[in-house]
């Protein structure tokens, strides 16, 4: 057989491919071109070398145009082979997650999923959900990341977790990632009972700007935006990291934060308030982020499937009365 390219006169004929070449002379050629010799690619298919020698030199004919450039130390891939291997890589990892789907039918669905989201959305929504799915699924491993919500995407989108929940919030890059509705859930102030502002049905931001904020760390940006557009001065009184700390703060007295309705429902109340806050930005809608470069695997999709089965506002059993 000749090894120039130039000499080939033979045609890529996709038939002739699907008829003739097999998937272990794939795997051969793909070998040749990890080790870059044919002959360790031999032994580590454990065939002959005059064998696999055969075998390439017939898969280049059936390509029509030389895959291997052949040099004293051996053999590397030239740009059109670079091409292929692209190609038999991705079908590699196709049958894999083929293999690993059908194997979830008689073997039982197992796997690692990541997920990561922030505790606003783990505690009162995740949790619960994560534990049904390892109930129906217990040979799954979950891993579980806490993170801002500003860290989910772009987590997601470096391929770190399968899954990321979060909240929609401006500046955020979705670009590297899908969005499907997961739920919503609404801002509410807690107020001491014996502030002025106890007494109100509803309160705006505005309103609660000139009081001693008790500001949860993930939520300084959304603070921050909101005073802008009105035009005023944001200055928190207290800074602290979680919301257990920030409602004890005004439970003490020391002034008014402001936290997701689902979390004040589930907290214990005494010597505060819970009102709605009317601006729109407090309307938090949550998403679920997953890769756009690459599919989930079964258990994440299997996953996916559990968390978007609940229409996006069935959350009744954590609203607060109005």
């Amino acid at each position: 057989m000749c090894t120039n390219s130039l000499s080939m006169v033979m045609t890529f004929n996709r038939s002739h491919l699907i008829r003739q070449v097999d998937l272990f002379t794939l795997k051969l050629f793909l070998s040749a071109a990890e080790e870059q010799q044919i002959g360790r690619a031999a032994i580590r298919e454990n065939i002959a070398a005059s064998t696999a020698t055969k075998r390439i030199q017939d898969f280049e004919e059936i390509a029509g145009i030389q895959l291997l450039e052949r040099t004293p130390k051996g053999v590397v891939a030239t740009a059109a082979g670079e091409v292929v291997l692209r190609y038999i890589r991705k079908l590699f990892a196709d049958l894999d997650d083929m293999r690993g789907e059908i194997a979830a039918f008689s073997e039982g669905l197992r796997g690692e999923v990541f997920v990561a989201s922030a505790r606003s959305i783990f505690v009162p929504f995740l949790s619960r959900e994560l534990g049904a799915f390892i109930q129906d699924f217990p040979q799954v491993d979950l891993v579980i990341r806490e993170l801002e919500n500003t860290s989910i995407v772009q987590t997601v989108a470096n391929g770190d977790a399968d899954i990321g929940v979060f909240a929609v919030a401006p500046g955020l890059d979705l670009s590297g990632v899908h969005t499907s509705p997961y739920r919503t859930d609404r801002l509410v102030a807690v107020v001491p009972e014996k502030n002025k502002l106890a007494a109100r049905s509803s309160i705006s931001f505005l309103d609660l700007i000139s009081e001693d904020l008790i500001v949860v760390t993930a939520m300084h940006a959304a603070f921050s935006n909101a005073a802008r557009r009105l035009q005023r001065e944001y200055k928190p009184k207290y800074t602290v990291r979680s919301t257990g700390a920030a409602i004890s703060l005004s439970q003490a007295g020391l002034g008014v934060t402001v936290q997701p309705e689902c979390e004040v429902s589930l907290a214990a109340l005494d010597g505060v308030i819970a009102v709605p806050i009317t601006d729109s930005w407090a309307q938090r809608i949550l998403q679920i982020a997953t890769s756009r470069e690459r599919n989930l695997g079964p258990a994440a999709s299997a996953l996916m499937k559990q968390l978007t089965s609940q229409p996006v506002g069935q959350e009744e059993d954590h609203k607060l009365e109005p």
